[in-house]
């Protein structure tokens, strides 16, 4: 994995509360703290989204059986070999 310099800056409180989690042992140092942090922002987004598309699948109407043909139509548009 490829690693990328990132410079932030932020007020004091802020750092400070940052340089306390690294102190008690949370992380290992302020960068671990930060990926974490935006990690969990990504797993939050991603929830996010999986919600929203439960409820337009809730809201589309009437749930009906799938046909094979209509699994096997799923099936190759989330392998990546159709529409």
């Amino acid at each position: 994995m490829d690693k990328n310099t990132l410079t932030v800056v932020m007020p004091d409180p802020l750092r400070t509360f940052v340089d306390e989690r690294v102190l008690r042992g949370d992380f290992a140092d302020a960068g671990e703290y930060l990926r974490d942090l935006v990690r969990r922002d990504r797993e939050t987004q991603a929830a996010s989204r999986l919600r929203e598309l439960i409820e337009v699948g809730l809201a589309s109407g009437q749930p009906r059986v799938m046909s094979e043909s209509d699994w096997a139509k799923l099936r190759d548009v989330a392998l990546g070999r159709g529409p």
